[in-house]
């Protein structure tokens, strides 16, 4: 998929949708805009709408409109009013941590910061998760030319910030054998890919050793 294809998606959903809408984006297609650059013929949205005392919400109209982008486009699409649901795994305050991408109509549509968009990346952990979240990561740190979602994002994209938020997204998720999964997957990610993120001189013991205060597990 290219933002090509992104922005054609929700150029025709928004020409269906008579009523003001913001879509949140996470999956693969945000990994598209922040650089990761892998085929997909997917997109992964929350949809916020409006709040208005005594009206109903108008999630019938939001589904023909994505029913509509999907037809015409040839795009899949999931998309939830609290893609948190999704995951076992918390999300944390991710309705709040994004950065805008553009505006179709009466759709806004942003992007999931990194660092939150990666939480999802290492739940399901997936080769190809595991590499667009390499490619984003790098991108990233090399100031490269991505997309606006990761510009001005480096510090927080440093091995430690990243181990602190994903510590308390374990910490605050339910209790479940997703917890145990989530924490391999995240000291085997440190372990197997931060030097190539972030340099030989990365410590991947130092960084695994944040994610565990935060998370909250005891050192043995």
């Amino acid at each position: 998929m290219t933002p090509q294809q992104i922005a054609r998606f929700f150029t025709v959903m928004a020409r269906s949708l008579d009523a003001p809408a913001t879509v949140l984006l996470t999956g693969a297609a945000a990994g598209t805009l922040m650089g990761a650059g892998r085929p997909s013929r997917d997109v992964d949205f929350a949809v916020v709408l409006p709040r208005r005392r005594g009206a109903v919400p108008p999630w019938d109209q939001v589904e023909r409109a994505v029913q509509a982008a999907t037809r015409q486009t040839g795009i899949a699409a999931q998309f939830a009013e609290d893609i948190s649901r999704w995951s076992l795994i918390s999300f944390l305050d991710y309705a709040r941590r994004t950065r805008p991408y553009r505006r179709f109509g009466p759709v806004e549509v942003r992007v999931l910061e990194p660092a939150y968009w990666a939480i999802g990346k290492l739940t399901r952990y997936l080769d190809l998760d595991v590499q667009d979240l390499i490619r984003v990561l790098r991108r990233a740190r090399g100031g490269g030319s991505g997309a606006a979602s990761i510009r001005g994002s480096r510090a927080r994209l440093a091995p430690e910030p990243l181990a602190r938020l994903w510590g308390r997204a374990l910490k605050a998720s339910p209790r479940s054998d997703a917890c145990w999964s989530f924490r391999h997957h995240v000291e085997t990610f440190f372990h197997r890919h931060g030097p190539a993120i972030w340099g030989r001189a990365f410590e991947p013991a130092r960084a695994i050793a944040v994610f565990h205060r935060a998370a909250g597990i005891r050192e043995t």
